[in-house]
């Protein structure tokens, strides 16, 4: 067990009385990507965990913190049902930048039909969700003081007012967004520039990509995040 000066230590590091949040928003806003990932090593060292969902700003977030910090922690959720392309893209980048991401998982999928139904996906995408990715996220950061995504203002309307540091009341720890200020062009810019790899599905109609049930292509008009959970009221899996 972890002594009790230390467990008090990590709780005082996990407050919300730690940082004046608007303020540190406010001081990182006009920064770069490279910048405020900087900051957050600075300010959080190892404790600085960085979630991998194997889309195109995961790669553009792996190679920034690697240029950065070569020791840089990053992890991610495998739900079972992730793309083939998905995978491939995890070794592609593992590879690339020499790094291991940590997996965290739930129960089997044979398990969940058999206690919640099969197809859970489609009867309650929210329970679904909250299995297969808000509990595992809930132990990924479990130990750490803040945690790096790669949303941007541009995915959705409900990211559009995403800061560049908050408070994650919902996982009780602090939150990086280094990209929520870049456009679509910025993302395709820095990819192409760098010959970086990316999930190849971006290029057939996937913008936003999660697990095999719930994503579909985009058409032209729609926005990135209509091809998730379609035709079921849902927008986000509820860890951003």
């Amino acid at each position: 067990m972890e002594p009790v000066a230390s467990q008090a230590s990590r709780e005082a590091l996990r407050s919300p009385e730690r940082f004046d949040a608007e303020e540190i928003a406010a001081k990182l806003e006009p920064m770069d990507a490279s910048g405020v990932i900087s900051w957050g090593f600075e300010e959080f060292g190892e404790d600085l965990y960085f979630a991998c969902s194997f889309q195109k700003t995961s790669s553009i977030i792996l190679h920034l913190a690697t240029e950065i910090n070569p020791n840089a922690r990053f992890f991610y959720l495998d739900t079972d049902v992730l793309f083939p392309e998905t995978y491939a893209t995890r070794d592609r980048l593992a590879e690339r930048f020499g790094v291991e991401f940590e997996r965290y998982d739930s129960i089997p999928l044979d398990e969940q039909a058999r206690l919640y139904g099969d197809k859970l996906w489609k009867s309650d995408p929210d329970a679904c969700c909250a299995i297969r990715k808000v509990e595992p996220m809930k132990r990924a950061l479990s130990e750490v003081e803040c945690w790096v995504s790669g949303i941007r203002r541009q995915d959705s309307q409900t990211r559009a007012g995403a800061p560049k540091f908050s408070w994650d009341a919902r996982f009780g720890l602090w939150k990086l967004n280094p990209l929520a200020d870049w456009t679509e062009r910025d993302v395709w810019t820095h990819l192409n520039s760098h010959g970086i790899p990316y999930n190849p599905l971006h290029d057939q109609g996937y913008p936003s990509i999660g697990c095999t049930h719930c994503t579909v292509p985009v058409h032209p008009g729609q926005s990135a995040r209509d091809g998730r959970w379609f035709g079921l009221g849902k927008v986000e899996c509820g860890i951003n």
